[in-house]
């Protein structure tokens, strides 16, 4: 029930179609505003992202500049170093003069390819062929940094900045220079508006050069099961992870030497940059918003304007439809104009189906009452028939003739039972058999049992609704029948008994019986004039007889339609 009120009510109803049609119609505004909130919402996050870069950027500016330099130093001395390889004394003088100018760096040499380091500021020649970062960078002969637990020089923690010497393009050895953290550390670093919970920077490697705890990783809030190698590049990243805490994390990855050098920070989650504020919130949630107010807006304005008085409109027509009952109260003055013209033509349409109805009454009334004068009139000439018969009967001088006028007297007074009962009965088109055929059975027993006032008589008569068509055939039929059991049934015999009965079968189906007590000499399966006459009215009920007979008992049953409305007329 409630399915089908959804589905076929609700759903069909002229506010939900509205409001349907409503939200195509607003769709494209909502599309596009969506559009624009995603692209604020996008260019608001981005916004964010650049903010944490740039913040980033302040943080590691003490690391870009010394690592900066160190680069623009091993380039420089790449260059100046291929002067004095054939002189490692003076290729030494040369490097640690220079070391002594700038005073930045622990070790400045060159390695060659076997990684013996004879040219160097330290003077003497170091073999750093075993050192992990001099094999990497024979693996990988580009520039890099690398961090060094224990130098080879100086014992300390250093990072180490090397960059490939060539000869006619072809890779001679290395330029290297170790920078100590006390470097990096003295450096000034501009104030910042927000100060990140951990910096570091690495290598391509994803190995970690320094951090704010200086060689000293441990607690440091690094992302959890990712590699850092896996952000080496030129392009900038903002993303979010767990921490080693399993705490999320914000972290901003950005390079400060390219291809080389990389700085991330780490950011607690709720960190101002990166939180959505509420403009943005309410610019998310203002198309939604646009959208429910319309269709709250528009479903007010058609209940207000049509649905209620739609509804009262349709009240007043089922109100008249069942009781006939004209509208006690017109709808609001103020309703629209369409409304008010459907009301008026509904009034008017209403007054003239109470005319044409109080009409078609009185001409139904009086067709009924002549209809029933006609079945009066009809009964009274049948009867008047009967009793001249009568008198006929009574002048009769052989057996034979009043046997005769006495079986056409009988078949008058069952029609005029008929018609007695169809004017007797507020329904003229269909009729109770029951009372019919007890009404003839009962007329026939009074006068055919004469010296047979032994036979045991029963009926069983169920009501039946049947046309007035049939009613004359189904009557005429029954009298025949008890007409003939009548006349076959013994004199002799004590337990003689005849019983007719009528009962429903099925939906539109029936059955009338009529048994009787035979003798073997007189049961017959009738050749006369009753018999064909039984066979004829059962074809007019557009039925069938059948007859069951034995020695004792002779049965007629007739099986016949009785439709449950009435049959169609026409007027012609």
């Amino acid at each position: 029930m409630t399915s089908g009120f959804f589905s076929g009510g609700l759903l069909k109803g002229l506010a939900v179609r509205v409001l349907f049609f409503l939200s195509l119609a607003l769709m494209p505004i909502g599309m596009i505003a969506i559009v624009q909130t995603w692209e604020i919402s996008s260019q608001n996050q981005t916004s964010a992202e650049l903010s944490l870069l740039a913040v980033t950027e302040q943080a590691s500016s003490a690391e870009r500049r010394v690592l900066q330099e160190a680069f623009g130093a091993v380039e420089v001395l790449s260059a100046l170093v291929r002067l004095y390889l054939d002189d490692p004394e003076e290729c030494s003088q040369v490097l640690k003069e220079y070391r002594d100018v700038t005073r930045n760096y622990e070790v400045v040499g060159y390695v060659g390819l076997d990684g013996l380091m004879e040219c160097s500021s330290a003077g003497g020649t170091v073999d750093l062929s075993e050192r992990n970062w001099f094999r990497s960078a024979l693996e990988h002969p580009v520039r890099a940094a690398y961090a060094v637990r224990r130098g080879a020089v100086s014992g300390k923690s250093v990072t180490v900045v090397q960059a490939p010497v060539r000869e006619n393009d072809e890779l001679i050895g290395f330029m290297a220079i170790s920078i100590p953290p006390s470097l990096i550390e003295t450096e000034e670093e501009p104030p910042l508006s927000l100060t990140p919970l951990a910096m570091v920077t690495f290598n391509a490697d994803g190995d970690i050069l320094t951090s704010e705890r200086g060689m000293d990783l441990s607690g440091v809030e690094m992302p959890e099961n990712i590699s850092l190698s896996v952000f080496a590049g030129n392009e900038t990243k903002v993303f979010f992870a767990e921490n080693t805490e399993s705490v999320t994390r914000a972290y901003a990855v950005l390079p400060i030497v390219p291809d080389a050098v990389y700085a991330m920070s780490a950011w607690p989650e709720d960190t101002p940059f990166l939180q959505v504020d509420l403009t943005t919130r309410l610019s998310t949630l203002l198309p939604v918003a646009m959208w429910a107010a319309s269709l709250v807006v528009a479903f007010w304005a058609l209940n207000r304007l049509a649905i209620r008085h739609i509804r009262k409109l349709g009240r007043q027509m089922r109100r008249f439809a069942l009781s006939r009952t004209l509208p006690r109260d017109t709808l609001a003055p103020s309703i629209p104009t369409e409304l008010a013209e459907m009301e008026t033509a509904f009034v008017a349409m209403a007054e003239s189906i109470l005319r044409d109805e109080a009409t078609l009454e009185d001409s139904l009334r009086e067709k009924n009452i002549l209809l029933k004068e006609v079945h009066h009139r009809v009964k009274n000439n049948l009867q008047l028939i009967s009793s001249i018969m009568n008198m006929q009967i009574r002048q009769a001088k052989s057996e034979d003739a009043r046997f005769v006028l006495r079986r056409l007297q009988e078949r008058i007074l069952s029609l005029a039972t008929v018609h007695k009962n169809l004017y007797q009965d507020d329904n003229l088109v269909r009729v109770d058999a029951k009372v019919l055929l007890e009404e003839v059975v009962g007329q026939l027993l009074k006068v055919g049992l004469g010296p047979k006032a032994h036979v045991k008589v029963t009926q069983s008569f169920e009501r039946i609704s049947i046309d007035a068509d049939d009613a004359a055939p189904l009557t005429l039929l029954t009298s025949e029948a008890i007409t003939n059991a009548l006349k076959y049934i013994p004199q002799s015999s004590p337990d003689a008994h005849l019983d007719a009965s009528l009962r429903q079968i099925d939906t539109e189906l029936a059955q009338l019986t009529v048994s009787n007590t035979v003798s073997g000499d007189t049961a017959e399966t009738g050749t006369g004039l009753g018999s064909r006459l039984i066979e004829a009215f059962a074809r007019q009920l557009n039925g069938h007889v059948e007859i069951e007979s034995t020695e004792t008992v002779y049965a007629l049953k007739v099986t016949f339609h009785v439709p449950k409305t009435a049959k169609q007329t026409y007027d012609y």
